[in-house]
């Protein structure tokens, strides 16, 4: 888990991925689910030691492209649910 934010009264974990390429295919293909479990585990794990039980919760992915030119982001907000990973 990359960063962890709010949006409003929304506690938003954050996974980045950034490629090079597509040889590896694309970044956000890299948020697997053995990662999607680890990110809900640490998400559980942050929200109960900083007594967060009840606050809203989101799961984002950052996907970022490395091309000849600029880098293209993409946002993929509420991208898995921590039941269904």
């Amino acid at each position: 888990m990359d960063i962890i934010a709010r949006d409003g009264p929304t506690l938003v974990f954050v996974e980045v991925k950034a490629r090079c390429g597509g040889a590896y295919g694309d970044a956000a293909e890299a948020v697997t689910r053995v990662k999607r479990r680890r990110i809900a585990a640490l998400a559980v794990d942050y929200m109960m030691r900083h007594h967060l039980a009840h606050c809203p919760c989101r799961f984002d992915v950052v996907a970022i492209r490395l091309e000849s030119g600029a880098p293209v982001v993409d946002v993929f907000q509420n991208a898995f649910d921590a039941g269904t990973t």
